[in-house]
């Protein structure tokens, strides 16, 4: 072979081995980073700054919701090396198979910080910190969880929880590890309460010890706080009156009639908001959701199948005088209920005939039953279905049969039939006043929430008219939905609700024959309307519907306790107790049997006992 050949082809293999060579370098050093990001985080470490989420006041300016310092143990893999396992989860008092199983799922990204233990508590994390330095790759992150001073309003409140997969997805803002608000004011008002996060570049030594921040700061994103929230709760009233309704099931919506502020919602078995606090936060939630009777159920929005019963009837009353089918002075005979052929509704025995405000008064079922008779069958309209339909229009501008808006997820509308509803079951023009007539006394298909018959309350106390149910005071440096500031008038004028005032007046403050005299308040004038409904479960349901004072009313309440009996015996002197407690606060000395009565009382036992 020719020598000079050889030669050229020396020259290309080496040309080769040298491009390759080349090309070699240009891809590791320019192309493929991840000698870079070892290097860079084995001497940087970027640290997420998770804001304070905004603090949450009641009305007048108590901390309800506040924060305090978390700690989260956090790791990237590639740089921990010599371990000491054993005294790493001494120090953070954890079993070693957790430790161990957390620490795997974490190396996946090498140089990824990953949490290995949240929520340390202060004192573990002042013992970690003084031994970190013997752990290379580990390091600690703060942040803040929610901490509340009241042991109340758990489903008013919500809690905060790690995202899952799909908060991720619905919303970019949010990463691994970041929280967010569930349930009640945090999760309606989480982009007001989250803030916005920030960071800081920081330098480390070789052991993960941090030397100081990277260029002074000059990378660094600072986070800006959550906004605070003032709500409209009287927290001490919220906290009253779970106290008032420990051991029994049902619910409490109180409101100020002239604004539409929520002074207290209780939804009863309640729980402690600090339950969902912590590493205790998943076992305690399962314990709550598993429960029987249902704490996570929030019964004074979502129970929207309770039938009001007897409450019912004061604005079947305010619709037949608007109607002019009856007057003021109207009188109605009852004979120990209402006859009509072969079809009775019972009645307790009480002084007879009766005019509108002593039928309220007595809570009279006959009187009712003839007037609701009398609005349907009104010749003034072609049929049954067209009249049924005015009375329905009347019903609906209370805001029945329909969400109010009150700003918490999970509002359920209750349920007045359109006629569509009975012509589905009897056929078209098939069905007759008296087909519908439970209605009447509050019975039947009609289906209302708690928070809906206080605000029925609410719209009476005002002579004709609401304002959405609303728990936000003020936000920071935000303004309040004009919906919460919005009259809504209902179709009764106001010169028709003075009789019917009168009558739940004299329910408390009457003679013989009213059936809530007992929980008259010395020196407050309450209106009032006792309630009993049928259960078919089980023992009848207590209800009470009320407002005080009766001129410029400042309250409106509803009480609804189950398997319970009369409204008389448990709602109304919760209900009174409530009312007393938020205008004078204090119960007055004649009045303490009762308060210790409706303290002490489990009808959770009564109900074991009669099942």
């Amino acid at each position: 072979m020719d020598l000079s050949y050889r030669k050229y082809i020396i020259i290309i293999i080496f040309s080769l081995v040298s491009i390759l060579f080349i090309a070699r370098f240009f891809y590791i050093q320019v192309i493929d980073t991840s000698y870079q990001l070892d290097a860079t985080n084995n001497s940087q470490r970027f640290i997420v700054e998770h804001p304070a989420r905004g603090l949450i006041y009641d009305r007048y300016g108590n901390f309800i919701v506040a924060n305090e310092a978390a700690y989260d143990l956090m790791a990237v893999s590639g740089q921990i090396s010599h371990l000491d396992t054993a005294a790493l989860v001494d120090l953070l008092e954890i079993d070693k198979k957790t430790f161990v199983t957390r620490l795997s799922k974490a190396s996946g990204n090498r140089y990824k910080p990953e949490a290995i233990v949240n929520q340390i508590s202060a004192q573990t994390y002042i013992n970690l910190q003084e031994n970190l330095h013997r752990f290379p790759g580990f390091y600690v992150q703060v942040r803040s969880v929610r901490k509340y001073p009241y042991k109340s309003a758990g489903i008013l409140l919500g809690y905060i929880r790690e995202v899952d997969k799909k908060d991720i997805e619905n919303d970019p803002y949010y990463k691994q590890r970041d929280y967010i608000g569930k349930r009640g004011i945090e999760e309606m008002y989480e982009k007001h309460l989250r803030g916005f996060k920030g960071g800081s570049y920081q330098v480390v030594d070789v052991h993960g010890r941090v030397k100081g921040k990277l260029k002074e700061g000059k990378f660094d994103k600072p986070s800006i706080l959550g906004k605070s929230i003032t709500t409209t709760l009287d927290i001490e009233l919220q906290n009253y009156g779970e106290q008032l309704m420990k051991n029994k099931i049902g619910s409490i919506v109180a409101i100020q009639p002239s604004t539409g502020e929520i002074l207290a919602l209780i939804s009863s078995p309640s729980f402690d908001p600090n339950m969902l606090v912590g590493r205790g936060l998943s076992s305690n939630y399962n314990k709550l959701k598993s429960d029987t009777l249902f704490p996570l159920f929030n019964r004074a929005i979502q129970g929207d199948r309770y039938p009001p019963g007897s409450t019912f009837k004061i604005l079947n009353a305010l619709i037949a005088l608007q109607e002019q089918t009856i007057s003021p002075q109207y009188r109605v005979r009852c004979n120990m209920g209402y006859n009509a052929g072969r079809f009775h509704v019972d009645c307790h025995d009480h002084l007879s005939p009766i005019n509108l405000t002593q039928s309220i008064q007595m809570s009279c079922n006959s009187y009712y039953c003839t007037i609701f008779r009398g609005l349907l069958d009104n010749p003034k309209y072609e049929n049954v279905t067209e009249a049924y339909k005015v009375w329905r229009k009347h019903a609906t501008s209370f805001g029945l049969g329909s969400r109010l808006g009150i700003d918490l997820y999970g509002e359920q509308p209750g349920f007045i039939p359109r006629p569509s509803y009975y012509d589905h079951y009897y056929g078209e023009h098939r069905w007759k006043s008296l087909t519908i007539v439970s209605l009447a006394i509050g019975q039947g298909e009609i289906g209302m929430t708690p928070l809906q018959l206080a605000n029925l309350s609410a719209a009476i106390a005002n002579r004709g008219y609401f304002f959405t149910p609303h728990l936000i005071k003020s936000l920071q440096d935000t303004v309040i939905d004009k919906k919460y500031r919005t009259r809504h008038n209902t179709t009764i004028t106001a010169e028709q609700f003075e009789p019917v005032i009168e009558g739940m007046y004299n329910v408390v403050h009457g003679g013989p024959g009213a059936t809530a005299r007992y929980i008259a308040i010395p020196g407050i004038e309450m209106c009032g309307k006792t309630g009993t409904a049928q259960n078919p479960h089980g023992e009848n349901h207590s209800i009470f519907t009320a407002f005080a004072p009766k001129e410029n009313p400042e309250i409106a309440i509803a009480v609804y306790v189950e398997n319970a009996g009369y409204g008389s015996t448990w709602a109304a002197p919760i209900a009174s107790l409530l009312i007393e407690k938020y205008l004078t606060d204090t119960i007055h000395p004649s009045r303490i049997w009762i308060e210790n009565k409706m303290l002490q009382s489990n009808l959770l036992e009564k109900d074991e006992d009669t099942n």
